[in-house]
């Protein structure tokens, strides 16, 4: 819970709560814009979410990209592409098929939803709160005011090393009666971020080999996110993929944004007919599985980079004698233990008739959908008895605190 002061008490807030007060204000701007009641939106998240956060997910930049090529006579049969969105705060990678038909399918993504332009920040601020502290003695990381404007500071110095070699950070006043002035060159502050930009290209690197392709057959390479402006990010994947030429025909800020409106166009059928024609195979970002017969360690029904929509299934037994009852558990993620995982849902599955172990058998099917909804369902093979539970992007959220969270929010 998210605790904030307000004319003198205290509310809490779940996080679910202060998302739906930024899309209703984002609501109430687009109704502005357009004059028009909106009723319905396309909402994207990094690709690299889990099942519970992706639900909304769209390989929106993918679409912006594609939307030009893909009706081009001269455009070949298809299109191998490689999306890299570096952005403030997450690390996104995608690799596509853009087939002529319209047909954008994805092999795999990976990426981290921990790194970017506000890392390079960080280590920047770090190296300077050092060097503050070996000329003054004075040591300004617990001051909040000092550190903010120190930040603001570094993020303008990092902009302006991507079209300069040196710059200099200059703060009257920084703390303590004490002005603060550095020049930092371009080459330092690559220095400073090398471990982050190395990780960068190792996500590339998996990416490839999730999708079972080698650079050498990769068509196109596009930039999304405004830190893909840093020109030692640009020269690290230049010299990954021998110099072939990167994509910045998309603007690395609106890329999304675009993206997300032309999907938005395709299902309200206002498209045109190059959107209409455009159709997103997507891939299941983590692998889902259970623990039925293992106990600690996930059984993957579902691997990681699947294309949606999929139905799979695995038989189980009873593990002892005169059991009458199964538990299904559903993980998502890529570890060998469950508790590593992340936990989605269970169901129990009664009525199985007590028998020596062994002897009973369970189907236990995972089913997701075009949308990303994951279906389970396990059913007894002796007598036909089954149950299922269906995991949308809600988790463990009811309907009932749905309501309830509405209400507050509306206070």
């Amino acid at each position: 819970m998210i605790v904030l002061e307000h004319m003198g008490t205290n509310k809490e807030f779940s996080p679910e709560e202060i998302s739906s007060m930024i899309l209703k204000k984002l609501k109430e701007a687009a109704e502005a814009y357009l004059g028009t009641t909106v009723r319905d939106a396309v909402i994207t998240v990094p690709a690299y979410f889990s099942d519970k956060q992706r639900q909304a997910t769209r390989d929106a930049a993918a679409i912006a990209y594609g939307l030009d090529k893909i009706m081009d006579p001269n455009h070949p049969q298809h299109k191998n592409v490689f999306v890299f969105d570096l952005g403030g705060g997450t690390f996104d990678v995608s690799l596509l098929t853009i087939n002529r038909d319209g047909t954008i399918s994805v092999k795999a993504v990976g990426g981290d939803t921990h790194l970017g332009g506000e890392d390079f920040d960080k280590a920047m601020v770090n190296y300077c709160v050092n060097e503050f502290k070996k000329r003054k003695k004075k040591d300004i990381s617990k001051n909040a005011r000092a550190m903010g404007r120190l930040k603001v500071a570094c993020e303008k110095a990092k902009r302006d090393l991507s079209s300069t070699t040196e710059t200099s950070i200059d703060i009257d006043c920084l703390y303590d009666g004490f002005d603060f002035s550095m020049k930092v060159t371009r080459a330092k502050f690559e220095d400073l971020n090398a471990g982050f930009f190395n990780k960068c290209i190792e996500h590339v690197e998996n990416c490839l080999k999730d999708g079972n392709m080698h650079k050498n057959n990769v068509d196109d390479i596009v930039l999304v996110g405004g830190s893909t402006r840093i020109p030692k990010v640009q020269q690290l994947l230049g010299e990954f993929f021998d110099w072939k030429p990167l994509c910045k025909s998309v603007n690395a800020d609106e890329a999304v944004a675009y993206g997300a409106a032309v999907l938005a166009a395709n299902l309200s059928g206002n498209g045109n007919k190059v959107v209409k024609d455009i159709v997103l195979l997507d891939v299941s970002p983590l692998s889902l599985g259970t623990s039925v017969t293992k106990e600690n360690d996930m059984d993957v029904i579902i691997p990681r980079n699947t294309s949606i929509p999929i139905m799979k299934d695995r038989n189980y037994i009873t593990s002892h004698d005169n059991q009458v009852s199964m538990l299904v558990d559903v993980y998502q993620g890529k570890c060998d233990k469950v508790k590593d995982n992340i936990f989605l849902d269970e169901f129990t599955l009664y009525g199985v008739p007590p028998a020596p172990k062994g002897k009973e058998k369970m189907k236990v099917c995972f089913s997701i959908d075009a949308n990303g909804i994951l279906d389970v369902s396990a059913e007894l093979v002796s007598t036909g008895n089954k149950r299922s539970i269906v995991i949308a992007g809600s988790g463990n959220v009811s309907k009932d605190d749905i309501e309830k969270m509405l209400k507050k929010v509306e206070l």
